[in-house]
């Protein structure tokens, strides 16, 4: 079982991550993103359905998620463009 959290903070660390769930969707759109991971309390429903991207729902609040990708603030979603060090897409 891959740990969430870590492969969060190793993919912010040494991949591509755009925070934020505007610049998300807008990079799922585009095609760019390999996965949305989405706050389980994210107010923004589309980011869970994005067609043509692959969409991990994070079990904890956006302040959880903002935690585990090691930044003082809440983050409600992420568009990971490149995993760089992280297996993050296996989720």
């Amino acid at each position: 079982m891959i740990d969430e959290a870590r492969a969060l903070k190793v993919a912010v660390d040494t991949g591509k991550v755009v925070l934020g769930a505007r610049r998300a969707k807008r990079v799922a759109k585009g095609k760019k993103a390999r996965l949305v991971v989405v706050s389980a309390n994210c107010p923004d429903q589309e980011l869970r359905t994005m067609p043509g991207v692959k969409v991990h729902v994070f079990p904890g609040t956006n302040a959880e998620l903002g935690a585990a990708c090691g930044v003082p603030f809440s983050v409600s979603a992420l568009a990971v463009l490149d995993p760089g060090e992280s297996n993050i897409l296996s989720l």
